[in-house]
């Protein structure tokens, strides 16, 4: 809108210079015939009532002194010439006429000889202004040229500029509060249009494969508008149909994943307890004197497998089903450092700037979080390094509450980073590697963060951070 109101301003003011200028062209041309035809009349009239015989010769008898009558009568320059371009006469001034060329130019003369009216109006621009000169022949009573008669006439195009740049104005003023009237309207216009694009955007965006999304309902829109909402909604339903088969699948992967982990972690323990028995089946003797002994051994044995598989059984039902959340309101530096005294190790380090910084959180799963990094701390430090350290520090940033858990161990490998936080993943002989991925469900139950920062032999960083709530 705002481009087609400059461009038809544009084409209006070009059209109205363009009117102007050829309504003065006419009005001047139209004028020059007026003045032209009356002068004519004027000389005719005293052709007929002269008593000189009418010859080229006796032209300048003729009109020695009505030359001048008829110039301020008509308010024109005229001149009189001979019929070779010479010139007879004129009402100018005498240091006008050798001022100029007094005589017609030959080829002016051959133009007006081939013209069917026997007229012909010359354009010239002297000195900035512009002139027409118009050349016409003086007939006797028996229509033979007698003369040439010349008048030169000034285009005065003073009012039609004034006109013109009055109009200009004006015009411009009109189009400058329509052309602001267009900017609000298109604004507004634009905004009307694009509003239903806007809405549709704004869904796009919110659009995830793990949400319940919401269909778009729009009571007025375009048919273009109406067919994109459609496409839209259709997307929605199939993408939600498409989430539910892939929750569907990754769940049944999980649970066979999972079920895999527990029969092989099951299976560890039950084959040391077969041959025991096995043992026990073959060896036992009623009659021997350390059948007693034996016996306690053989139950020791049972009972110490039958203790590993409780605790593989209780780590994934901990994993599988957190428990719910006793959030209470509690001192973070204390729960932690009061963590960390069920260590033994000296080379333990705890540090921080405030003494006290509250926020709701679960006291149980916050020491489970803090015992458990500790605890892979330590394990990463090779037992034969010197000067291990595990360093615990507690900060408030913002409206979080920080904990960071940092060791001089070997470090994570750059292959294994990636990998650190999936269940059933572990570098150590020992343990199913559920730690870490059971305290990044606790962190994220809370809209907390937990990320790490680790290099090969020089140490690693965990970096926890809890929300601090009223």
């Amino acid at each position: 809108m705002i481009f087609l109101t400059m461009i038809a301003s544009i084409l209006i003011a070009a059209v109205s210079i363009y009117q102007f200028k050829k309504e003065a062209r006419e009005y001047h041309q139209d004028r020059l015939e007026r003045k032209e035809n009356a002068i004519v009349e004027h000389i005719n009239y005293v052709l007929q009532n002269t008593t000189y015989p009418l010859s080229t010769q006796n032209i300048p008898l003729i009109f020695k002194e009505k030359i001048y009558e008829i110039s301020d009568v008509h308010s024109m320059e005229l001149n009189l010439y001979d019929l070779k371009g010479d010139l007879l006469l004129s009402s100018r001034a005498v240091f006008k006429q050798d001022k100029e060329s007094p005589n017609i130019n030959s080829s002016t003369l051959k133009i007006l000889e081939s013209t069917v009216e026997k007229r012909y109006v010359e354009f010239k621009t002297i000195d900035s202004l512009k002139m027409r000169y118009s050349y016409s022949y003086i007939k006797d009573n028996k229509f033979k040229p007698l003369a040439i008669l010349n008048l030169p006439y000034e285009e005065d195009t003073d009012f039609y500029d004034n006109e013109l740049q009055n109009f200009l104005i004006r015009f411009g003023q009109v189009y400058a509060f329509m052309f602001l009237i267009a900017i609000a309207l298109s604004y507004f216009l634009s905004s009307y249009i694009t509003k239903s694009l806007k809405v549709i955007s704004d869904k796009i965006k919110e659009t995830e494969l793990n949400q319940l999304n919401e269909r778009i309902v729009l009571e007025e829109g375009s048919k273009e508008i109406n067919l994109l909402v459609q496409a839209y909604n259709s997307m929605v339903d199939k993408l939600e149909e498409s989430a539910s088969k892939l929750a569907h699948s990754e769940r049944e992967q999980a649970w066979r994943e999972m079920a895999k982990q527990v029969a092989h972690e099951i299976k560890n323990p039950l084959t040391p307890m077969r041959l025991t028995v096995q043992s026990f089946q073959m060896r036992f003797n009623e009659n021997d004197p350390d059948v007693k002994k034996k016996l306690d051994d053989y139950s020791k044995t049972l009972i110490q497998q039958i203790d590993t598989m409780s605790s593989v059984a209780n780590a994934f039902s901990n994993f599988a089903s957190m428990p719910a959340q006793q959030n209470e309101t509690l001192n973070v530096v204390k729960i932690v450092e009061l963590s960390l005294e069920i260590f033994n190790e000296d080379f333990i380090q705890f540090s921080s700037i405030e003494a006290e910084i509250i926020a709701r959180l679960d006291r149980t799963q916050l020491i489970r979080v803090i015992t458990n990094l500790v605890k892979n701390a330590i394990q990463s430090i090779p037992e034969e390094q010197e000067n291990k350290q595990v360093q615990v520090n507690v900060f408030r940033e913002n409206e979080d509450v920080k904990i960071t858990v940092k060791d001089n161990g070997k470090g994570i490998s750059e292959e294994n980073k990636a990998r650190i936080f999936e269940p059933k993943f572990t570098t150590k002989s020992s343990g199913m590697g559920l730690g870490l991925a059971i305290i990044k469900n606790i962190i994220e139950n809370y809209n907390g963060t937990i990320t790490f920062e680790s290099e090969e032999n020089r140490g690693t960083t965990f970096f926890v951070s809890f929300p601090i709530t009223d």
